[in-house]
């Protein structure tokens, strides 16, 4: 629908700007976005952060964190405040991690409870372990974020958007020194962290829940009993996933030493999270057993990326994208455009579920706006990142990796999950409005 739309919305404005219907034209326009190459690379990368923090979250060592935390949930209001804070944690380090994390640390609280005959408020522990959402925007894996992190991303970006010598005025990067870890994103998420869970837990206090049955129903990774048979027996030691995680982790650690802030790309990020998922899951079967389970939430992403950089093609080609950032500029200034911005990126977000397919589609007009009307460019992929993440708690599409674990549907959560929408939705914007 969104792809139909703007077909519409481009054949109309080439109409008003040079009085031609020019169909097949926007056609290629259409045809041409869908394959960009370095925007491929971002999809790819973007499958991978979820598949591989997915997979991590299915290692025996969270399973065992998980198992520990558990113990501490005594009933709703507690568990609640321990599943939200746990995941936010998690959510703000990788987002595709935090959503499974908090998926199953949310099932097993509710295994525990039906063991103990305890009541329970199943709904609100999910809502809880679908916080990370809510944050990981501005966490380490946020795709805006470490997108503009990356060298001449910002040019590569608006080459052809802006007139070279305005380009050249544009940072070419932006570190996530100026954007994850800024004084602005460090306390917003602080406020979100300690706010968030407290909310929940009070909620937890007055609506209890009542005994509901549940079943742990999560991925088992087994070992197969038929005789190894050549490479196999390294694939089933469990030295074999130590020893190349290890070593890939402490190459990782090496970067980030001599790096610093520059480390923190897609790459070296999926990097990290291989390690992590090989040295955590110690048997390389073991792994590839997770892969296959988790790569299915991937599907999405695999085919909507294309689309939206279709969607890019179209209004950059067009001319569009001007014309858009030109109508917010006219209504806005300074110290609004950051506003409008957190505002219609949560907008668009209720209609392009992906933070990376959102990037790629308004990150051009929020740029060539911010520059316009001489706004910090951090500032404003901030608001975009801000925007995005906190209509998810209305979005359905990234909850449905939890609801498949958890076996609650999405207007189970819903309830709670709106109130968590309206308790970010003013942290955020007074974070943008006082800093």
């Amino acid at each position: 629908m969104l792809t139909i739309v703007s077909l519409i919305g481009v054949l109309g404005f080439n109409v008003s700007q040079t009085g031609t219907f020019q169909f097949t034209q926007t056609i290629r326009w259409w045809s041409n976005g869908l394959w960009t190459p370095s925007l491929m690379v971002f999809a790819m990368q973007m499958m991978l952060m979820l598949v591989l923090g997915h997979v991590l979250a299915l290692s025996s060592g969270i399973r065992r964190l998980i198992n520990v935390v558990v113990q501490f949930c005594i009933d709703s209001s507690r568990a609640a405040w321990v599943i939200c804070t746990l995941t936010i944690i998690v959510g703000l380090f990788n987002w595709g991690l935090g959503l499974i994390f908090g998926a199953i640390l949310a099932k097993r609280v509710a295994y525990h409870f039906t063991l103990e005959n305890k009541p329970f408020n199943y709904p609100l522990l999910a809502a809880a372990g679908y916080s990370a959402l809510m944050v990981w925007h501005g966490g380490l894996s946020g795709s805006a974020l470490i997108k503009a992190a990356e060298p001449n991303a910002i040019h590569e970006m608006m080459k052809g958007i802006m007139e070279p010598q305005n380009l050249a005025s544009l940072p070419a990067q932006i570190p996530i020194t100026s954007t994850v870890f800024s004084a602005r994103n460090l306390t917003v998420s602080l406020m979100v962290l300690l706010v968030l869970p407290l909310v929940l837990a009070y909620i937890g206090k007055k609506i209890p829940g009542k005994q509901v049955d549940t079943d742990t129903g999560t991925h088992s990774n087994t070992i197969s009993s038929e005789p190894a048979i050549g490479a196999e027996h390294i694939d089933r030691s469990p030295m074999a996933g130590i020893l190349v995680g290890g070593g890939i982790i402490a190459y990782c650690i090496y970067l980030l030493v001599r790096g610093g802030g520059s480390f923190f790309t897609p790459n070296n990020i999926n990097l990290t999270l291989l390690g992590l998922c090989l040295f955590s899951h110690q048997r390389i079967n073991s792994f590839l057993s997770a892969i296959e389970y988790a790569i299915r939430d991937a599907s999405g992403i695999l085919i909507q990326f294309p689309l939206y950089f279709g969607i890019m093609g179209l209004i950059n080609e067009s001319g569009l994208i001007t014309a858009i950032a030109e109508s917010f500029t006219a209504i806005s200034n300074e110290f609004t455009y950051p506003l409008f911005t957190y505002i219609s990126a949560g907008i668009v977000n209720i209609f392009v579920p992906s933070g990376g397919g959102q990037w790629v589609v308004q990150g051009p007009i929020i740029l060539l706006s911010a520059y316009e009307l001489n706004v910090p460019i951090e500032k404003a992929i901030l608001a975009l990142a801000y925007g995005d993440q906190i209509t998810n708690m209305l979005q359905p599409f990234w909850a449905l990796p939890l609801l498949g674990i958890t076996r609650l549907s999405a207007r189970d959560i819903l309830p709670y999950t709106l109130i968590m929408f309206s308790v970010g939705f003013v942290i955020y914007l007074a974070g943008l409005a006082l800093f």
